[in-house]
């Protein structure tokens, strides 16, 4: 049970309980000067935060929480009670449930989370930040802004949803995901890294990397096609996921063998580092529009080359011949993989530059601070 930790101001509400009520409680106006703001962040109750492992939003969160907090902003991460970023934290949840084995309970557990989550932080905090598009469902009761944060691709089910919540604020995460959204508040925010957390290695050994959901869109196989084209070993890191169990077992199991092709399971962050700094690339062939592929700018950091497929976001994220290359068929993957002439130092210094945690933190707090701003006038009139 976490006491006093909340956006409130000395309410102690108890972790493993949710209020007995769901109603709009009057939000007081709080002036919190030029720099501070209350925030609060809710990711899904399914995987901690940070994650262990697999969990890419899990991940951002974790990383925009710290830097908030680095920034001055008074922040509180609504997630599971196995989370352990390093910030105030509040759950009803106390454990992970991944992978996901029922849909059905898994989405109660978010409304149920969120519902809470959003309840709870509503009469202090001006900005909730949120990480799925139907926790807005539950800002018609609210008084105070809200943020949501796109991380899938874009549907046309999901536009059409966004559409009767026209005061929200969105975050696209590259500007191909951005271009195909109507919402009029809206903006793109790149991911960003804390680079201190990457290793780099300047002697790269003898293979390629792999790491990602082992899913057809992902591009698993084209990877494997890409090792045995060129004759060099390819380590794979990833979560099977139920629905994919399939193509794991058809497409990607007969070829592993454990010394050319090796399947390493999921890999947290101390082995994802060592598998990404020691590999000569990390291959990315999507076969999707990809919203961003945070792991890009991973193995950059490591100063890891990526040759990736075009797709969604990848030309934003990859600077062709810079920190790695673009491909558009796996010969011309295989071709580039064989003739890599990209240093280390200059790979990890471009995620410097563009991709720091620093620079997205930056970016948000001046959203919060907008839609604070926007809220403390309605609020006023």
């Amino acid at each position: 049970m976490v006491k006093n930790s909340s956006c409130g101001r000395g309410r102690s509400i108890g972790c493993n309980r949710a209020p007995s009520s769901f109603h709009l409680r009057k939000r007081a106006f709080i002036d919190y000067g030029p720099e501070s703001l209350k925030i609060a962040l809710v990711a899904p109750p399914l995987i901690a935060v940070p994650p262990v492992d697999y969990g890419g939003t899990e991940l951002f969160v974790a990383q925009l929480a710290e830097g908030l907090a680095r920034a001055g902003m008074d922040v509180t991460v609504y997630a599971n009670g196995e989370s352990t970023v390093n910030v105030k934290r509040r759950w009803i949840y106390q454990t992970s449930q991944w992978p996901i084995k029922v849909p059905e309970r898994a989405r109660l557990r978010e409304l149920n989370h969120e519902s809470w989550a959003m309840h709870d932080a509503a009469p202090d905090c001006e900005v909730i930040h949120v990480q799925s598009a139907q926790a807005l469902t539950f800002s018609r009761f609210l008084g105070c802004g809200i943020v949501l944060t796109l991380h899938g691709p874009h549907e046309d089910h999901l536009s059409e949803f966004f559409s009767f919540y026209p005061d929200a604020h969105y975050v696209c995460i590259s500007e191909a995901q951005c271009a195909r959204e109507k919402m009029p508040k809206m903006r793109t925010i790149h991911h960003g890294i804390d680079t201190s957390l990457y290793q780099i290695s300047e002697q790269k050994q003898h293979y390629l990397s792999f790491i990602g959901r082992i899913a057809p869109l992902k591009g698993t196989h084209i990877a494997i096609e890409v090792a045995k084209r060129t004759g060099i070993p390819l380590k794979i890191a990833g979560d099977v996921q139920p629905m994919y169990r399939e193509y794991f077992e058809k497409k990607i199991k007969p070829h592993v063998d454990g010394t050319f092709i090796e399947y390493v399971g999921l890999a947290d962050h101390a082995a994802k580092n060592e598998l990404l700094s020691q590999s000569k690339a990390m291959l990315f062939p999507i076969q999707w529009d990809e919203p961003f592929g945070l792991v890009m700018v991973e193995a950059m950091a490591c100063g890891t080359p990526v040759v990736a497929m075009a797709g969604g976001s990848v030309p934003e994220v990859v600077r062709n011949g810079v920190s790695g290359y673009i491909c558009r068929s796996v010969t011309q993957m295989a071709k580039r993989v064989t003739d890599l002439n990209l240093q280390p130092a200059a790979v990890r210094k471009y995620v410097e530059e563009n991709f720091s945690i620093t620079h997205m933190v930056q970016e948000y707090v001046n959203l919060y601070k907008e839609v604070a701003s926007e809220h403390r006038s309605i609020s006023a009139a």
